[in-house]
């Protein structure tokens, strides 16, 4: 996927990262940013270094209920981490590209398209049930 349909593929409207860019900056900026981004990007991969500066962020917790209850405890929140929106196309680019690469564990569930809590909870029970 071309670095311009990466940037137009972000979704509107998200908070401002540490950077305090939002990725409508990105959107509407001139097409020299882009070239600009994707000779950074590559020159990050030549090297084998990414600034520490992208892995920063902040977490903001979220209450999970829906307004007609008082969030009182920890379990009442989930966390969302706000990210540099550069660093965000950075690893969207590095996933387009090498994602293929990638292998992770077959019993992890997290963070994999078409899974989640309800195949793990399967899996439990079919090893405890059995």
């Amino acid at each position: 996927m071309s670095a311009k349909r990466l940037i137009n593929n972000l979704k509107r409207g998200k908070a401002t990262g540490l950077d305090e860019l939002t990725r409508e900056h990105l959107q509407f900026s001139h097409p020299v940013v882009v070239s600009i981004l994707v000779k950074l990007f590559n020159l990050f991969v030549s090297v084998g270094h990414v600034p520490a500066s992208f892995g920063a962020s902040y977490t903001v917790p979220i209450p999970k209920c829906d307004g007609r209850t008082r969030a009182v405890s920890v379990d009442d929140f989930r966390g969302i981490s706000i990210n540099p929106v550069i660093s965000q196309l950075f690893e969207m680019a590095v996933l387009d590209r090498f994602s293929n690469f990638f292998e992770t564990s077959y019993h992890q569930y997290g963070f994999k398209k078409h899974l989640g809590c309800r195949d793990a909870i399967y899996t439990v029970r079919q090893v405890t049930e059995t």
